[in-house]
């Protein structure tokens, strides 16, 4: 019979957060795959009432904040300008 290896549980943040605490080694749960995001900046944004009541809606509806529903829909937003933006350089290449 082969021998079959057992997948470990995964550790908890808090039992990694309690083995840094206790200055122990914990590199081994990191594996360096993810990105680094920059520094947050605030900005301000004037919206109308009409516009912000919508947000208020939408972030009700999700059960998400206000500055969630906005960064998901900027996010998205800029997504689809990039995917028409190497769209569009794809076609001139032709």
């Amino acid at each position: 019979m082969e021998k079959t290896r057992r997948r470990r549980k995964p550790v908890s943040a808090e039992a990694i957060a309690r083995l840094a605490d206790e200055d122990r080694d914990v590199s081994r749960f990191f594996t360096n795959k993810g990105r680094m995001i920059g520094p947050i900046q605030r900005v301000n944004v004037d919206l109308a009432s009409g516009m912000l009541e919508e947000l208020d809606g939408a972030a009700k509806e999700l059960n998400i904040s206000r500055q969630a529903v906005i960064k998901t829909l900027i996010r998205q937003a800029l997504d689809q300008q990039y995917l028409a933006r190497r769209s569009a350089a794809s076609v001139k290449r032709r």
